[in-house]
């Protein structure tokens, strides 16, 4: 019969054999190196960073888009629900 510790110790060899393998086959067979890449004739120039006024308008356009866009949904949601209630009522009142 094994024992408790006997097979814990079994059980933690086994998986770090089974984590180590791709480890091993990666260090046994490296990947061949990529060519190498032209460097550009000219440099791209990075974008100016924008200052902390110009940050906050983006920010603050951003917020009012979304706003927008959110009162934009509400009122469409709103729409439906009303064609829907009064189509309701219509066949309530077909029926009697």
């Amino acid at each position: 019969m094994i024992s408790r510790f006997a097979r814990l110790g079994l059980a933690s060899v086994i998986a770090a054999s089974i984590g180590l393998s791709p480890i091993a086959v990666m260090a046994a067979d490296p990947a061949p190196a990529p060519a190498p890449v032209a460097a550009p004739a000219m440099p791209v120039a990075a974008p100016a960073p924008l200052t902390q006024s110009e940050k906050a308008a983006e920010k603050k356009a951003k917020k009012k888009a979304k706003k927008e866009k959110k009162a934009e949904k509400k009122a469409e949601k709103k729409a439906k629900k009303k064609a829907k209630k009064k189509a309701k009522t219509q066949e309530a009142a077909t029926v009697q």
